[in-house]
């Protein structure tokens, strides 16, 4: 029993020694509190609730200044804004007295301890708050409690694009703010001065596009599982240039179109001419074609740009088809004009009637006859025509009947065979141009 008491007297004068050493480490380890801090009694609120809990929505104005619009990109479909974002709420937990009624303000280390409003971006696949040289966000105390709170951000979201009318195209992107906790019933988020609270610094250019506005709107998003929240968006639209468009894409394929247009005024047996030009023209536009759609996303409609190059590689493809057809129409013709000059008993050359040695009563020919064909050659409907084409003109009288072989003579009758190899060249030459201004015409009065 003595050494009971023993050992308890040991404990307790073991403890006395002890504990002020135990509660001075204690207090070592924990922070002291700033002046700042006490002034605004941190430590006598539960920071962790919104202000006003249990009572009406606590209202949250907000304002943005958007600083640089950086990238949009039609690969990814979404684009990169840096931008301030600023809340104003009030606070009564932090009122403090003031003699001169003058705001503190704090950097982010004050604002870890206090309730901010939980924002964050809808639709957003990147964002970050810039941190160089350091953390760039600032809080600002009033005496009654009211609450600056401001953010540098720098924020990559989604921006549905419509493309079929690209690169004639103007775009409308949207950067929603929302509350990730607080539904309307705890948070009632606003634009602090309706649309004048989106500002936008007058530097701001893209290299593609022409920014036409900046306007904002107020909505009410509702989640199944969660309830209501109220949500604020940031449009812009967007317009296209069209100027480099033009440069890189429409000039060379409407050069390619009417340099297609060249072989038909060259001779169509002029053919190590017009078959690599015709070859070269359609290989240049598919080319055209692969480096448009190289830079975009593989979206399952037509754009404006593809049926512009689609349209002009038809009529590149027309003009290779084109000497195709001249070329095996005249390849026919001649064939024609051969077995009838095989199956003639004589054949007479026109262009010279001087030359002609028909004897009547083989050929059937008569002088009259001759006579009247010489007459007839010398009316200049036959020969070389006004625009340089070749044209044949055959006029034969044929004997169809031999009476030593048919038993009859059958009255001889006159032949006319016309062979215009470059008749099609001609047409071509209007209908191509014609029909390629007319689409011009239909398409830039849709598009622009």
């Amino acid at each position: 029993s003595n050494r009971n008491e023993w050992l308890i007297m040991y404990c307790v004068i073991l403890e006395s020694l002890l504990l002020p050493i135990l509660k001075r480490s204690s207090d070592m380890t924990k922070s002291p509190m700033t002046k700042s801090e006490q002034l605004l009694r941190i430590d006598d609120h539960d920071f962790t609730m919104r202000p006003a809990f249990g009572g009406p929505p606590i209202p949250v104005g907000v304002d943005v200044q958007v600083e640089s619009l950086d990238t949009i990109s039609e690969v990814d479909m979404d684009f990169t804004m840096t931008l301030y974002l600023r809340h104003y709420w009030k606070d009564e937990r932090l009122s403090f007295p003031s003699t001169n009624n003058q705001s503190m303000t704090f950097d982010s280390r004050l604002a870890k301890k206090i309730w901010v409003p939980d924002m964050f971006f809808v639709h957003s696949k990147r964002s970050f708050i810039h941190d160089t040289t350091t953390d760039n966000v600032m809080l600002r105390v009033h005496p009654d409690g009211n609450v600056l709170y401001s953010l540098r951000i720098t924020v990559t979201a989604m921006c549905n694009m419509d493309l079929s009318r690209f690169p004639l195209d103007t775009q409308t992107c949207s950067l929603e703010i929302e509350s990730y906790a607080y539904t309307d019933d705890d948070l009632m988020l606003y634009w602090k001065k309706g649309n004048e609270s989106l500002n936008t610094d007058e530097r701001i250019s893209l290299s593609q596009f022409l920014i036409q506005k900046f306007h904002t709107t107020t909505k009410l998003a509702f989640y199944s599982s969660t309830g209501w929240y109220n949500r604020l968006y940031i449009h812009f639209t967007l317009r296209r240039h069209v100027f480099f468009f033009l440069l890189q894409t429409y000039f060379p394929a409407t050069l390619m179109v009417m340099l297609s247009w060249v072989s038909f005024w060259i001779d169509r047996r002029a053919v190590p001419a017009r078959v690599p030009l015709g070859i070269t023209t359609v290989l240049t536009m598919s080319t055209i074609i692969t480096g448009v759609n190289a830079s975009m996303p593989r979206v399952s409609y037509i754009k404006a740009v593809d049926i512009y190059l689609w349209v002009s590689f038809v009529f590149v493809f027309l003009s290779v088809i084109e000497y195709a057809a001249v070329n095996y129409l005249s390849t026919v013709q001649e064939r024609k004009e051969r077995k009838l000059r095989e199956r003639l008993p004589c054949t007479c050359g026109i262009g010279n009637p001087d030359d002609m040695t028909c004897d009547p009563q083989i050929s059937g020919y008569t002088t009259m006859d001759v006579n009247r064909t010489a007459n007839y050659g010398t009316a200049g409907n036959y020969g070389m025509p006004e625009n340089g084409g070749r044209q044949e003109r055959m006029l034969a009288q044929v004997v169809l009947g031999d009476p030593q072989l048919t038993g009859q003579v059958k009255r001889p009758g006159y032949v006319n065979i016309w062979i215009d190899t470059h008749a099609i060249d001609k047409y071509s030459r209007v209908l191509f141009p014609g029909s390629y201004a007319l689409f011009n015409i239909i398409y830039w009065s849709i598009y622009s």
